[in-house]
């Protein structure tokens, strides 16, 4: 199995790359964000990962391995292949990612070509207990005091409410997040919904 390429950038496609390595041309498919990096005729290191059929071997490529292993833990969800989890990494981040699978922002997700809202229910169901395991980089969630969301129940009622009053469920859940990190353990959900919101008015 390959593991890693580096080489020169020979051709840039759509959706691949030839990377001349020792004047060898591997044919590497990237998602369009990490194709966005890379020049012609620039040097270039890429993960591989290997996907064997019995019709065909295709490499993958990827520019660190936060974005290889979030490739594979989406290939985990039903519904998710080699394509769908490249134009799922075309569009986000990691950290865009894990964000939006913790906040449940399903509506997010569907911004993706090909999913739906049925799959983006599974995307966010299946991998939410998966996310904190997987390295996200930077911006993976909110800053300053407090990372962890308070009881699922108090937190998932605020971040309703807020989303009942108009606020996307991405933002309610930073502000939930933030508001959960002031109060401390365990908030009433008055007091944190209270305090989101004033976190959403600034």
């Amino acid at each position: 199995m390959i593991g890693k390429l580096k080489g020169r950038i020979d051709s840039i496609d759509e959706d691949s790359v030839i990377l001349d390595v020792g004047g060898v041309g591997y044919h590497v498919f990237c998602a369009s964000r990490t194709l966005a990096r890379l020049s012609k005729g620039e040097a270039a290191e890429l993960l591989i990962h290997t996907h064997v059929r019995e019709d065909h071997i295709h490499l993958f490529g990827f520019p660190d391995t936060s974005e290889r292993e979030w490739f594979l833990l989406l290939m985990t969800v039903q519904g998710v292949g080699v394509k769908m989890a490249m134009a799922i990494l075309s569009v986000f981040a990691p950290s865009e990612l894990a964000h939006a699978i913790a906040a449940k922002d399903t509506k997010s997700l569907t911004r993706v070509s090909g999913v739906g809202g049925k799959l983006a229910e599974r995307l966010t169901t299946e991998l939410k207990n998966k996310v904190a395991k997987l390295p996200v980089g930077a911006g993976a969630s909110p800053k300053g005091k407090g990372s962890a969301l308070p009881p699922p129940t108090a937190s998932e009622d605020a971040i309703s409410a807020l989303v009942n009053l108009g606020y996307s469920r991405s933002d309610a859940y930073n502000a939930v997040v933030l508001a959960a990190g002031k109060l401390g353990e365990e908030p009433p959900v008055d007091s944190l919904i209270k305090e989101s919101l004033r976190k959403l008015a600034r």
